[in-house]
């Protein structure tokens, strides 16, 4: 057995039929069947069995094709790490979902902006691309707020970074409603919401529902960026982090009109289990994290 043979088991499998694989691969498909043929002899299982015109993993092939997957990871992460040793300058890739705060975004990568050594990519996307993208190792972390689903053969490891409080916000016009009861505020004056398939606006639905609030939606909108412009546009009052407008707040071109108890908004951190990970993603969550604990 050898690295060759597990390649073209791999392709096999994925593709589904020998015809496939071996157009894919530019083999003759007899030559593909007799290294197929040479594996399942070394292994001493048949990895296939043929179903109508296709072939589907047996039990031993679907144990022999998670080896192969973690076996290729490894080499592409061993690939990855060392292609950069070495050299004068470090590269950090930072993927994160597309409706996070830049303002996260931007506290999380801070202690490396300005470095001389190091060159941080950034983009963004939606959470399965980027998964995608975490595991084929074009990233080193993504940044969400929402937790990727998992079971016992996730590569995930998923670290917590913050607990944001969620308020309500407003433009300057809205200054003479501070001091009346946030439950008045929600069920009286138009609202900016996140759309419903985030988890802030589930806890956001529930929370009215337990108040027994009707509330007026004047927007919603899947991007945090948005939320802010709607409130800066007096749009309505909006449900968000105080930390993604933190900069308005500052100025004076938004206001606080007060927290919403029981709300937050959650950061996370995803990494895969890698033997060669980068380090600068390690030196990133320990401030992080030494940050948080200071605060």
């Amino acid at each position: 057995m050898n690295l060759h043979h597990l390649r073209l088991f791999r392709a096999v499998a994925r593709d589904g039929t020998l015809t496939g694989a071996a157009r894919a691969l530019n083999l003759s498909q007899s030559a593909l069947s007799s290294q197929i043929k040479t594996l399942e002899a070394s292994l001493g299982h048949d990895l296939f069995e043929r179903r109508g015109r296709g072939l589907v993993l047996t039990e031993a092939g679907r144990i022999a094709l998670d080896h192969a997957e973690a076996i290729f990871r490894t080499a592409d992460d061993l690939a990855a790490t060392l292609r950069n040793a070495g050299t004068a300058r470090r590269a950090l890739r930072v993927g994160a979902l597309a409706t996070l705060s830049r303002n996260f975004q931007i506290g999380f990568i801070e202690p490396l902006i300005g470095r001389a050594d190091v060159e941080a990519v950034l983009r963004s996307g939606a959470q399965p691309e980027l998964l995608r993208a975490l595991e084929a190792l074009s990233i080193d972390v993504v940044l969400t707020n929402l937790v990727p689903a998992r079971d016992a053969s996730s590569p995930y490891l998923v670290h917590a970074l913050s607990e944001q409080p969620v308020s309500l916000i407003g433009p300057p016009a809205a200054a003479g409603l501070v001091g009346r009861p946030l439950p008045e505020l929600l069920s009286a004056e138009p609202l900016i919401l996140p759309t419903p398939e985030s988890a802030l606006r589930a806890s956001f639905d529930a929370m009215v529902v337990q108040l027994g609030i009707s509330p007026r939606i004047a927007a919603e909108a899947d991007d945090m960026a948005m939320l802010r412009l709607l409130a800066r546009a007096n749009a309505g009052l909006a449900v968000i982090p105080p930390i993604v407008v933190r900069d308005e707040l500052a100025s004076g071109r938004l206001i606080e009109l007060g927290t919403l108890a029981g709300l937050k908004e959650e950061f996370f951190a995803i990494t895969l289990h890698r033997r060669f990970p980068n380090p600068l993603v390690a030196e990133l969550l320990g401030a992080y994290e030494t940050r948080s604990a200071s605060t």
